[in-house]
């Protein structure tokens, strides 16, 4: 019998693991470290044909240099044409669309866009303060993209067209998948 007492550990030592990472909280938020993406809160503030969840972010999370989206977009819908000081990256999911970004960030408007296709595992990058929009230009299928971007809670400024001058531009901030998070925290931006 005595043989059969390490085994008994060994065999108890898979269960405490188990049991101490299901129950591991993300220290600044108290939030699981693992969660299910299809649990996270989604919505589409007020944009029909958009589904927006934030799967990491600044505010629900406690991060403090990237937050990542998971946003899927009807066909026809897009984003308003904008700008942000902050990078960002898209990985594309599935399904196919039109990326438009500006020719220069840096004249006086941002210009007539180039068109770029975009489809299922594509991915491109956004540069600080570059104009762009994203369509989804697929009449049969959604568009869903994975977003990282940096410098969280990102600040965007929007326009009305293409030939709004960079000055004309509106700025959200917070921006609608942050306002109530903004409301009730304040973020340290150091």
């Amino acid at each position: 019998m005595p043989k059969l007492t390490p085994i008994i550990h060994l065999l108890t030592i898979p269960l405490f693991i188990t049991a101490s990472f299901s129950s591991h909280s993300s220290a600044s938020s108290g939030l699981p470290l693992v969660r299910d993406i299809s649990n996270l809160p989604q919505d589409n503030f007020g944009r029909p044909g958009l589904s927006h969840i934030t799967v990491a972010g600044s505010f629900m999370h406690g991060l403090r240099e990237v937050e990542v989206w998971l946003q899927t977009f009807a066909p026809g819908t897009h984003t308003p044409i904008h700008r942000h000081s902050c990078e960002e990256v898209f990985v594309v999911l599935k399904g196919s669309g039109a990326l438009y970004l500006a020719p220069s960030s840096h004249s006086k408007y941002p210009g007539k866009p180039q068109e770029f296709s975009i489809f299922s595992n594509s991915t491109f990058h956004i540069p600080v303060n570059d104009v762009h929009q994203l369509w989804n230009t697929n009449e049969e299928e959604d568009l869903q993209v994975l977003v990282v971007i940096s410098r969280p809670p990102v600040k965007i400024f929007i326009y009305d067209e293409w030939l709004v001058p960079h000055t004309a531009a509106k700025l959200k901030f917070p921006y609608y998948w942050d306002e109530e998070w903004y409301q009730s925290t304040a973020k340290d931006e150091l």
